[in-house]
Order: structure tokens, then C-alpha cells, then sequence
């Protein structure tokens, strides 16, 4: 007889649960698990942190604290005097509109300590209406480092990008998320948002503004949540509203449900008066959160 060859117990590997197979749960034919994950792990987690009713903040990444931005243009003048160092007209000029512009920092996060301080004045427990932003830098951070300044918590829904962005350091890390699909993590600033707050911004910041103008106007959200448009100069020239309204696109009811406000405590009181009416009718009928 020729020699046999026989494999040995124990040499084949050990076979492994589909729902713990990394290679499958990354490849195309697990997506619809993916998406499923990517609604009922944050479900689970808000619900098991009690938080219920949020503010969303939106606005620019770019856009930093006022001390950064000035310290940066101070830096750039003292090069400028320096012989043989000297940056561009171009570049002071940059330096100088993001001082400007860091107001809207300033100002979000001034927003975000007065909604967190009268929300845990309301002793219906600590995360019964939280700040919420998309967990980056510029006004993301604004919002969370002025939710964490008032003594409350914060929700932060991140999104894998080519670039990463990191998770700024003022979200509360129990309401930290990651997200894979733009489309579930806009569900989750959709879903349990009684109020939006939209400062100046770019491409992002345009793109979550339609879509929730979108789903109010056709009443897809069950609830009316407040849209504020924060820095009316900016937003007035950014988007020509009345031109949309002169070319019959738009109506009069559909420019109501946008608010211009520019500074912080006329949108606090906006947003007070609106929401104590909002979340009283939600408690008397017993509405669910999810």
C-alpha cells in the first residue's frame, strides 16, 4: 500500500458563528445587518441612558473658540513684522474672518449651557432633553463643551469619513457614537429631536437643513420641531429664500417654519417657550420616545 496521507484531529480550523465572522460582517452581503446594527445599538443605548428628547445643533466644523482663532492671527502679524517672513494679504485676511466668525462658536456654546441648565432645572431626570450634536470639531464642539459647562450630558453622532474625524473631548463617552451610513445617522438626529439649531456652515451643514426642512414640511417627523436659523446675515445671504418664494416653489406656510435668531438668549427663549409647550403635550398623551 502507498503511503496515505490523512489529515489529523485538530488541524482544521474551528468554524466560527456567522454573527462573530468580521470578514462577513464587513463584506456587501452583510450590509442590511449593518444598517439594522446601526439602528438598535443606539436605540439600546439611549434608552438605557434614559435620554429622550434632544436639541440639535448644527453647523460648520471650521469654525473655532476665539481665543484659538485670535491667537492665531496675533501669531501671523508678529510673523508679518518679522523681515523675510512675512504671510500673504490673503492669508491675514483668512485669520481675520475666522476671528469674526468665532462669535458663532462662542455663541453656540453659550446656547447649549443655557438649554442644559433650564433642561436639569426641570427635574424630570438628568437626560430628559439633552444637546446633541455630530460630535466633531468647530460648532459641533461649541455645542457639547456647553452642554458639559452647565453640569449635563451630551450626545455626540460621529461619522466615519476617508478623513477621520475625531470625537471632540466634551461629549459625554457613554453618548458617543460612530456611524457608518450618513442615512441612519441622520435618523438618529431626526428621531428624538425636539428642536434644530442651525449656525453657519458648509456642504454638511446645508445638507442636514434641507433634509429636516424636508421631513417637516411633508410630516414625516410626527412631532413640529423648532428650526432655528442662528446668524441671520449669514443665512440671508447664504440662501435667498424669498427668491423661492417669488418663484412659487416654496410657500408662505413653508418659510413659517424657519426662525432667524442672533444671539443666544433670544434663541433660549425661543426654544424654552416652544419646547414647554411641545413636551407638556407629549407627556399628557404618553407619547412614546421610540
Amino acid at each position: 500500500m502507498g503511503n496515505q496521507h490523512t489529515s489529523k484531529p485538530g488541524n482544521a480550523r474551528a468554524p466560527v458563528v456567522a454573527y462573530r465572522n468580521e470578514r462577513f460582517l464587513d463584506s456587501p452581503n452583510a450590509r442590511t445587518l449593518r444598517i439594522l446594527a446601526e439602528y438598535l445599538e443606539p436605540q439600546e443605548r439611549l434608552r438605557r441612558y434614559g435620554v429622550q428628547n434632544t436639541v440639535v445643533f448644527f453647523g460648520s466644523a471650521r469654525i473655532g473658540p476665539r481665543e484659538e482663532a485670535t491667537q492665531k492671527l496675533r501669531e501671523l502679524k508678529s510673523r508679518r513684522r518679522q523681515q523675510g517672513h512675512a504671510p500673504g494679504n490673503d492669508e491675514i485676511r483668512r485669520a481675520h474672518k475666522a476671528v469674526q466668525m468665532s462669535r458663532y462658536y462662542e455663541e453656540a456654546r453659550e446656547l447649549a449651557r443655557l438649554v442644559t441648565r433650564w433642561s436639569l432645572s426641570l427635574k424630570n431626570g438628568p437626560n430628559y432633553l439633552v444637546v446633541c450634536s455630530g460630535g466633531g470639531p468647530g460648532i459641533m464642539e461649541a455645542a457639547n463643551r456647553g452642554a458639559a459647562e452647565a453640569g449635563g450630558k451630551s450626545v455626540g453622532l460621529n461619522i466615519r469619513l476617508p478623513v477621520e474625524q475625531e470625537p471632540n473631548p466634551y461629549i459625554t463617552p457613554e453618548l458617543s457614537f460612530l456611524f457608518r451610513y450618513f442615512f441612519m445617522r441622520k435618523l438618529w438626529f431626526a428621531q428624538p429631536a425636539r428642536a434644530f439649531v442651525a449656525f453657519p456652515g458648509g456642504y454638511g451643514t446645508m445638507d442636514e437643513l434641507w433634509e429636516f426642512l424636508t421631513l417637516i414640511q411633508t410630516h414625516k417627523i410626527r412631532s413640529h420641531p423648532t428650526i432655528m436659523l442662528y446668524g441671520s446675515e449669514f443665512w440671508k445671504r447664504a440662501v435667498n429664500f424669498h427668491c423661492l418664494l417669488e418663484a412659487g416653489t416654496v410657500s408662505e406656510e413653508d418659510l413659517k417654519l424657519i426662525r432667524f435668531v442672533d444671539n443666544p438668549r433670544e434663541a433660549f427663549e425661543i426654544l424654552k417657550r416652544n419646547l414647554s409647550r411641545e413636551l407638556a403635550v407629549r407627556r399628557a398623551a404618553r407619547h412614546p420616545f421610540f
